[in-house]
């Protein structure tokens, strides 16, 4: 045995977690050469020693605020950090999916996906239908028009139901979005087909991204034309709209009859970007993220339509999203295999703070979690899922559940990632645990 491999580290193990998940923080010598697998062991080890009934789980391992991705003594020869101090590793639950249910599968490519409802999921997919996903077991909505592939989908009222019903605009290559409402009491058997109450024409190109404003008033879309457009939610199921509306009959219903359809128009549309917008994001009421083929990433001012900020990356973008510390952070994805975090309250750069490499074809799209601050998610064209923490640049782990490029990923429930593809499945790895 060498030197390296016979040395030892002290450490202290403490952890947040609840007490029965605490070990003794008394100081223990280790080997060197042990990676957070055989940390795991340990912990486990001490917790089974104090309480025989526990199950020994998987456990991760941060130092000064970076999670341990290699063996101890790599990673104090890295960071600089003395061998001879004692070692304090903070231990939490690892992220991983802990099991992959039953995929659900489609008729064609799964192009779109929101989990922000506990209780339903909802998907767009290229035969130009949307499908709504109770409990992500039974298909208890469909819904229909759309004469193009669904490019997005988005619940509008985020899971607060209004009147026993729930809110969706989509949107396709048609050129055209379509807001639906639809009564979630579950009926059993087939699925029931749902005609849009209204369509919001007036892109001169497919429809790549919707988002809505926090307060459920507005939404905008972004489209191969290089525009994005706002729309006003307000009173769009009333003749006396205050965008301009016209009626026009339409067979929507299963059941045959005739079924009125209002009509309406942008409330504004705003020009910067030179090619396709792929992404928007609109987390505070005043703010709205693009990102675009162009190269570029833009910031705008909702209220008056103005562009406030911009940086250019390098890359064609395919998605972006926002989150980390006060939602301050953006991710973004495009034409390489590298998902990248900016920050725009850092003027005068455009290099990412973060970037995850492990990808090997193009990011196709990528979530935050909705209530952490470090982890978030992105999908790629090479059929993989892979989680992702700021503490470290590897994955804390890659979901291989599809067989074909993965279009789409979403959390659902906090614990669970959503993702769909061309292999037209929706995919649910359920299971993780984020502290």
């Amino acid at each position: 045995m060498d030197a390296e491999t016979s040395r030892q580290v002290r450490v202290r193990f403490v952890t947040k977690l609840p007490p029965p998940l605490r070990a003794p923080p008394t100081a223990i010598a280790v080997p060197a050469e042990l990676s957070r697998m055989g940390l795991s062991e340990i912990v486990n080890s001490l917790l089974l020693s104090a309480e025989p009934d526990h199950q020994a789980q998987p456990f991760d391992f941060i130092v000064d605020g970076e999670l341990v991705r290699m063996p101890l003594h790599q990673f104090l020869l890295a960071k600089g950090i003395s061998a001879e101090r004692v070692l304090e590793l903070e231990y939490i639950k690892a992220v991983a999916p802990r099991k992959q249910e039953p995929p659900l599968p489609h008729d064609d490519w799964v192009s779109a996906v929101d989990g922000s409802n506990p209780s339903f999921i909802l998907t767009g997919c290229y035969d130009g239908l949307a499908r709504v996903w109770k409990d992500a077991a039974v298909c208890t909505q469909v819904l229909e028009g759309h004469s193009g592939a669904i490019t997005s989908a988005s619940f509008i009222n985020k899971g607060v139901e209004t009147d026993g019903s729930l809110h969706v605009v989509t949107g396709s290559k048609d050129r055209s979005l379509r807001l639906f409402k639809f009564d979630t009491s579950v009926t059993m058997g087939s699925s029931k087909r749902i005609g849009a109450y209204k369509v919001l024409p007036g892109h001169t190109s497919s429809v790549q991204s919707i988002a809505v404003d926090p307060s459920r008033n507005m939404i905008c879309s972004a489209s191969w034309d290089t525009t994005i457009k706002l729309w006003a939610i307000e009173g769009s199921e009333e003749d006396g709209d205050t965008v301009s509306v016209k009626k026009r009959r339409m067979n929507s219903d299963a059941s045959g009859h005739e079924e009125s359809q209002l009509e309406g128009s942008a409330s504004s549309t705003l020009l910067g970007h030179t090619q396709c917008v792929s992404s928007v994001a609109w987390p505070e009421q005043r703010t709205i993220y693009s990102a675009s083929w162009d190269h570029s990433v833009r910031q705008w001012d909702a209220q008056t339509g103005r562009e406030t900020w911009n940086m250019f990356c390098g890359k064609a973008l395919n998605c972006l999203d926002c989150g980390g510390e006060g939602s301050s952070l953006i991710a973004g994805g495009g034409s390489d295999p590298v998902l990248r975090v900016w920050d725009p309250r850092k003027p005068g750069t455009t290099a990412p703070i973060f970037q995850f490499s492990s990808h090997s074809s193009w990011i196709s799209a990528c979530k935050w979690h909705p209530s952490s601050w470090f982890h978030l998610i992105s999908s790629s064209f090479d059929g993989k899922v892979m989680l992702w923490d700021l503490r470290t640049a590897w994955p804390l782990a890659s979901v291989d559940s599809h067989n074909d490029k993965v279009l789409c990923t979403d959390w659902w429930k906090g614990d669970s990632v959503i993702s769909g593809g061309a292999d037209s499945k929706l995919c649910i790895s359920s299971g993780v645990e984020i502290a």
